[in-house]
């Protein structure tokens, strides 16, 4: 999809701050607030942005252990298996991945404790889940999902 730079600016400036109003993203972007909004629309409908959000601290909820999950599926279960992660509320991303596993998981869990019954009791028994390996991470080294930078 082919860009303008004011969308580019647009879409940097709100990765930023994505709670930016828009007469203050108009003014940064040198346009009036109506076109303005008019574009910010235009690149939803498009897909590009894809929602807003705040960033919370896990840490400060309470949430203290946050762990990664390999996972191996039997192959006739994988719509299952997708469909159980959805409503899963620990479950806080998955991907579907090449190599020795199926999927990866990011789990969070309120302690050891409540991990290990996460793992035993609920991973475990998801539709189709023939194998996991987990690993627990003991700090963040790097979390942002800034994209535009690496757009030319």
């Amino acid at each position: 999809m082919k860009l303008s730079p004011q969308d580019k600016h647009i879409l940097s400036l709100l990765e930023q701050s994505g709670r930016m109003s828009f007469s203050e993203l108009a003014q940064q972007v040198g346009l009036s607030k109506t076109p303005c909004w008019n574009r910010v629309k235009a690149l939803q409908k498009q897909g590009l942005i894809t929602g807003y959000s705040a960033q919370l601290s896990s840490e400060k909820l309470g949430l203290e252990i946050r762990a990664f999950v390999h996972v191996i599926v039997n192959f006739e279960a994988s719509d299952k298996f997708e469909h159980a992660v959805l409503k899963h509320q620990n479950i806080l991303r998955c991907e579907a991945v090449t190599g020795d596993f199926d999927y990866l998981l990011e789990v969070v869990a309120a302690n050891m404790q409540r991990l290990d019954v996460l793992l035993r009791q609920e991973l475990s028994k998801l539709p189709g889940v023939a194998r996991f390996s987990t690993s627990i991470s003991t700090r963040e080294v790097k979390h942002i999902s800034a994209y535009m930078p690496l757009i030319d």
